[in-house]
């Protein structure tokens, strides 16, 4: 009974309009009032932060906050596959026959995550990450790998929440939520990094739409409010670092694993 009335409720707040109203709220300049007490309630690390609390004009501005230079080093080496956030594992595992297995008790097909794009071909026997972002973490999105952005898709949808509730007991939220999805070549193949809304995030936004080449690491997207990110590799392209696994926290620029070529 109280699952079933915790799933109606989150249904009646899933609307977008819900999540803007938020989003307005966030935006107004009486939020920046919020901004301490935000930041102690979700234990964020304030002394990483570009600008002093009191120099954000709004809570929002607050959440999409950069970092200090060099708060988070990035793996240099060409063969390796960065974490693009700062994030919790929440699922990791091979593709197998175009469907990731078991996140979160669910199955999700690639077709449906990629909403029928001609690319879910080159997944369908690839590597998938979950990466979940909660209010404490840092919320922009960086570049994983080197290479030249060769489609953009976005995808309209729902805002269900991301969370552990969500992934378990809503019907396969990340194929229905919003999404904006990235397309990077890089030297070894592709790599999809699928940007999923959720709710009380009233958008996702890219740093620069026009940018075609990518340096790993440096920005390309930001969220507004928690999400996650699913970051999907071509067939036989990447080996998972051997110690990582669901329920590990990463951080951006630190190494996921090795991009081999086909």
């Amino acid at each position: 009974m109280t699952k079933w009335l915790l799933r109606s409720m989150t249904e009646l707040s899933s609307r977008k309009w819900i999540s803007k109203i938020t989003g307005k709220l966030a935006q107004s300049s009486i939020s920046r009032h919020f901004i301490p007490r935000f930041a102690k309630l979700y234990g964020i690390r304030v002394e990483e932060a570009e600008k002093k609390l009191q120099e954000y004009g709004t809570l929002n501005e607050f959440f999409t906050r950069r970092l200090k230079p060099g708060a988070r080093p990035v793996h240099p080496h060409a063969s390796v596959l960065v974490s693009p956030v700062d994030a919790l594992i929440t699922g990791a595992g091979p593709i197998t026959g175009g469907t990731v297995l078991n996140i979160k008790g669910q199955d999700y097909t690639i077709d449906e995550l990629l909403q029928h794009s001609p690319r879910a071909a080159n997944y369908e026997h690839g590597f998938c990450l979950v990466l979940y972002l909660s209010p404490t973490d840092y919320h922009r999105i960086h570049n994983p790998v080197n290479g030249a952005i060769v489609e953009r898709d976005h995808i309209p949808g729902k805002v269900y929440p991301v969370n552990d509730f969500g992934l378990r007991h809503m019907r396969r939220v990340l194929s229905r939520n919003e999404r904006l999805i990235t397309y990077i070549r890089h030297q070894a193949g592709e790599v999809a990094v699928v940007k999923v809304g959720a709710m009380n995030v009233s958008s996702i936004k890219y740093v620069d739409e026009h940018i075609s080449k990518v340096d790993k690491g440096s920005e390309l997207a930001y969220f507004e409010f928690g999400s996650t990110v699913v970051l999907l590799t071509e067939d036989d392209t990447f080996t998972l670092r051997p110690d990582l696994m669901v329920g590990k926290r990463v951080q951006m620029g630190e190494e996921l694993g090795r991009l081999v070529e086909k």
